[in-house]
């Protein structure tokens, strides 16, 4: 990998609250990395589609919904599909602690559920 590392934070799902996500874009703007925001409502598809796109070595990716299951299971699927292996999959929002195991195995790195 050569300069700034390249991640993609993406928000999936139709939930409309971003403020999580747009902060941890800035921080990791700040410490030095290459950040492409998508946006609110993005679907699987379209996460993927900028990962392509942008050549990114981290997708981060928010979901407050509750559904992070079924959008995450797509995800990566998509991604598995596409033959995007060398990618660094993290998930952040409202994950419940015995869905974590289940987010892993279905590859995604690293899972950060919000603190209550």
């Amino acid at each position: 990998m050569e300069g700034r590392i390249k991640v993609v934070v993406g928000k999936l799902g139709l939930d409309g609250h971003d403020r999580g996500a747009k902060v941890i874009a800035r921080a990791l703007s700040e410490a030095g990395m290459e950040v492409v925001y998508t946006g609110l409502r993005q679907t699987p598809e379209q996460l993927v589609r900028t990962v392509v796109q942008e050549d990114a070595d981290v997708l981060g990716v928010s979901v407050l919904s509750g559904a992070h299951m079924e959008l995450m299971s797509k995800l990566m699927e998509l991604l598995n599909q596409r033959g995007i292996k060398d990618i660094t999959v993290v998930l952040g929002g409202i994950i419940p602690k015995s869905d974590i195991e289940k987010l892993r195995l279905l590859g995604v790195d690293g899972v950060f559920p919000q603190v209550l």
